[in-house]
């Protein structure tokens, strides 16, 4: 029997019991879903991938590290308070877009820098919200062309490699590489290994070994602790120091610091000009993010085929809807320099996986989903834990965006199906990733596309374009197809039009 009291337990076929509140199903602990506890193991183990974000706000912004945690913990509540309102998505970062907000942020000092860091999120928030509740959310994102958007990507993949957790120098400030030499190496290439390589991926498949199978569902996690090891053995990490003033991390004196020094509430609204400057990064920020939202239905979709006792009631404006909400209410009480976004594909996967095994090893979705987030916040709030994370923290967060902008290389060649797309695409990336601000990239992708695709250049001429260019360097049989089919339809209304 799950560990929940009675009125948690559903009928076959029917949504998991909830509070009914409008586009929100309201679900609480033990009450509407169970405690699965190989999902709060896992939580206990990579917490402190979210916990890395600390490093950004003590960089950014000279927090201490107490300080910074207690923003942190705000944030990492918000992925729990979204699965309780419905949406059964892992949540995390937009970490693609984290360090184009990086440069961004960089381009003030001071008050100035918190204006910024407090109109972007509120930016952002507002695009969620307002697409959310109009369900125009897939057709704006329909309308960017794709070589913006794999431009978009590929250069927040630039950015993160040549950046400050990156490969910049030291005498530059860079404090990923150059900074820890060894330590980076083994992280990176072993988590690259663990989570893309085909040599893994053949031993994932084949094996029935329990450690092996423990391994693939920890993500970049083991990457992290050998480096750790390694790394103290060598002298580049330090040896962590366990904290004796108590057991519970206390997050209010901070919260209560943040309200006056870094939120609206002591430092005002942002100027105009502010405000002005951070709607291209929004708009890129959830350009990224909206890919996740379809990733992320799209992938239980799938996932519910496997499970008919259980309606999901997957609903993306939902999860539109929730994530302006987390990203406006960060905005107001504990801004966070990573934003808000509606999936953790990693751990989306793995609660899924184990769903999908049958109600015996998962009750309910909701169960896994929120089970995790709970523990993570937990974990957050004990402090032997973070004493025992802290010193591996800055690294975890380079090893974070590397494999972000491998990801990002790969997704972001895949939108550009022609040469021509990939030109767009190149030219927009590498403006993104070297220009001051990285908003002049966004207006030169633009501008470019218009002026290499879309002039004197019909919407049937554009699907033959990108249908020679898949036949000839990809032969990308399915996008072919899916190429022929719009080609098609838009031949017939034209047609129907005469």
């Amino acid at each position: 029997m799950p560990l929940m009291f009675k009125s948690a337990i559903r009928e076959d076929g029917q949504l998991q019991p909830h509070i009914k509140a409008g586009m929100f199903h309201i679900r609480l602990p033990l009450v509407h879903w169970e405690i699965e506890i190989p999902e709060a193991v896992q939580a206990i183990v990579v917490f402190l991938t979210g916990a890395s974000a600390t490093a950004y706000l003590q960089d950014l912004f000279g927090f201490s590290f107490e300080l910074a945690l207690s923003i942190i913990v705000v944030h990492e509540a918000l992925y729990l308070w979204q699965n309780m309102m419905g949406d059964a998505l892992v949540g995390g970062w937009i970490t693609p877009a984290v360090p184009l907000i990086t440069t961004y942020l960089l381009l003030y000092e001071g008050q100035d820098r918190i204006h910024a860091l407090l109109a972007l999120e509120l930016m952002l928030g507002l695009i969620y919200v307002i697409l959310g509740i109009t369900k125009i959310a897939g057709k704006l994102v329909a309308w960017c062309p794709s070589s913006l958007k794999g431009g978009i990507l590929m250069g927040a993949g630039i950015s993160a490699v040549i950046g400050r957790y990156g490969f910049r120098p030291a005498a530059d400030g860079g404090i990923g590489f150059w900074a820890t030499p060894i330590t980076f190496s083994i992280s990176v290439l072993v988590a690259l290994f663990l989570l893309f390589s085909y040599g893994f991926g053949k031993i994932k498949r084949n094996s029935k070994n329990p450690f092996i199978n423990a391994i693939s569902k920890m993500g970049f996690v083991p990457a992290v602790i050998l480096a750790y090891i390694v790394g103290m053995i060598i002298g580049e990490v330090a040896t962590p120091v366990m904290d004796t003033t108590g057991v519970v991390f206390n997050p209010f004196p901070g919260l209560a610091w943040a309200a006056g020094n870094f939120t609206v509430f002591g430092v005002g609204i942002p100027p105009m000009h502010i405000m002005a400057s951070a709607f291209p990064m929004a708009v890129m920020a959830y350009v990224i993010a909206f890919g996740d939202v379809v990733a992320g239905t799209a992938f239980y979709a799938e996932t519910r085929r496997f499970r008919t006792d259980e309606d999901m009631d997957i609903n993306p404006d939902r999860t539109n809807l929730c994530c302006g909400i987390r990203n406006l209410f960060e905005a107001l009480f504990a801004p966070t320099c990573t934003m808000s976004g509606p999936l953790w594909t990693a751990m989306t996967v793995t609660v899924a996986e184990r769903y999908k095994s049958g109600k015996e090893n998962m009750y309910s979705i909701f169960g896994g989903a929120c089970s995790f987030n709970l523990f993570k916040v937990l974990s957050c709030l004990c402090i032997p834990l973070m004493a025992l994370i802290k010193p591996i923290l800055p690294l975890a967060m380079s090893l974070t965006l590397q494999i972000q902008a491998f990801g990002s290389f790969y997704v972001g060649m895949t939108f550009c199906r022609t040469n021509i797309e990939r030109g767009v695409a190149g030219i927009t990336a590498a403006v993104i990733a070297t220009s001051a601000n990285p908003s002049v990239g966004l207006f030169v992708g633009i501008v470019l596309a218009i002026v290499v695709e879309f002039i004197n250049t019909s919407r049937v001429e554009r699907a033959e374009h990108v249908l020679n260019g898949l036949n000839e360097t990809t032969g990308d049989i399915p996008a072919a197809v899916a190429v022929l089919e719009d080609l098609k339809s838009a031949r017939d209304k034209k047609q129907a039009g005469a």
